[in-house]
């Protein structure tokens, strides 16, 4: 969870949590239930009803967003692949899945499952209907549930990243072309040319006088091309550093202290004085843990001159660690997996020296610059 969004919990083990631009669309949505649709359709209700089943309406959509992002959850872990967080915000909501499905198949299920349960709820909603005949808001509001829920689940099956029909035409083409790669990259360039032609029709709607329902069209298809041009750079990237190893960009030249190091000193020696964000504390020949600036900041300066280096440091026990002869992609989704930026690199129990987002980044340069001559050296032609 980041510091924009708000925990709610967690349901099977899973944090939930509630991004501030949630508030946006709840009171946007509330608005438009109450003023707009439920006087339309349902007439001669008090006006106090009007707002109450507005906002019923906006919280039960997003419960039936959280159990759609619930439906990929649990096929994802099912799977065996490991799920971060779930996210309800302006949009809707996002499951955090810290890795890429094993196999087309994983990724067929862990896509498609989202719009089933969309389209489960909508049906549930459909039967609950002629139960509540006698409480015509709760009928109400039965009625918008199973409406929206069907129109969820078929957005999400428009076949282009990152909506649920692109992860299931990813998996299609991930299955016979047996190259994920490939597969993501049509994918997402397929989301970018629906994405277009989304902000097209939005366009045509507000020249056409449709002012709101245009503008949140466009909107829409902003946000699923940023999306879409997300995965291509992130799937760019990873081609890049494919086949590239940690010791390749690691640093050699990491700095160890011994214990009982002062923070104080550590601040002046090492990180105002050498520029260090990270530091290595060693008893002996034995690596006992990770000091960064950022556990530092964590501690009040005036506590500097006394707090030792083993009692603010990560202890060895409890470090992320990575090996030389890692994955460098490998290294960097696991960075972002554990938030943190910098990996120790180490083999045998030994420091052999430290990866930093940084290093990853200036090596990627470095790699683009030499693009042109490494092809030459693997095509054998000097």
């Amino acid at each position: 969870m980041n510091r924009h969004t708000i925990p709610l919990g967690r349901i099977m083990g899973i944090p939930i949590g509630l991004d501030y631009s949630w508030f946006l669309i709840f009171v946007l949505l509330t608005w438009t239930m109450a003023v707009g649709y439920y006087p339309a359709e349902f007439k001669n209700w008090p006006a106090a009803m009007y707002w109450v089943i507005g906002a019923a309406t906006a919280i039960m959509l997003f419960v039936s967003v959280l159990l759609h992002e619930l439906g990929h959850s649990v096929v994802a872990m099912r799977y065996k692949v490991p799920v971060r967080s779930i996210t309800l915000f302006i949009f809707g909501g996002v499951s955090q899945i810290a890795t890429e499905p094993p196999t087309a198949t994983a990724g067929f299920w862990i896509s498609l499952i989202g719009p089933i349960v969309s389209f489960a709820l909508a049906a549930l909603f459909r039967l609950l209907q002629p139960l509540s005949t006698g409480v015509v808001p709760l009928l109400a509001l039965f009625k918008y549930l199973t409406y929206i829920n069907v129109a969820l689940g078929l957005f999400n099956l428009v076949p282009g990243f990152p909506l649920d029909g692109g992860g299931v035409f990813r998996a299609i083409i991930w299955g016979f072309t047996h190259n994920m790669h490939r597969a993501t990259l049509i994918a997402a360039n397929v989301g970018r040319f629906i994405a277009y032609l989304f902000i097209i029709f939005g366009v045509w709607q507000i020249i056409g006088g449709h002012f709101i329902d245009g503008m949140w069209i466009a909107f829409i298809g902003w946000f699923l091309e940023s999306a879409a041009v997300a995965q291509v750079k992130q799937e760019t990237l990873q081609g890049v550093l494919s086949g590239h190893r940690v010791s390749e960009a690691m640093r050699r030249d990491f700095t160890a202290v011994v214990p009982d190091t002062t923070l104080e000193e550590l601040v002046n020696d090492h990180i105002l004085g050498a520029g260090r964000r990270s530091l290595i504390v060693k008893r002996g020949d034995r690596v006992a843990g990770l000091l960064t600036l950022h556990h530092i900041k964590g501690i009040p300066r005036s506590d500097w001159p006394t707090v030792r280096a083993d009692q603010a440091m990560i202890p060895a026990e409890q470090m992320k660690r990575v090996r030389p002869d890692a994955e460098l992609w490998t290294a960097l989704e696991e960075m972002d997996r554990d938030g943190v930026n910098q990996l120790p690199v180490m083999m045998d129990g030994q420091i052999q020296g430290m990866l930093s987002r940084e290093d990853v980044i200036s090596y990627l340069r470095t790699l683009q610059e030499l693009g042109p001559i490494r092809q030459k050296r693997e095509e054998g032609r000097w």
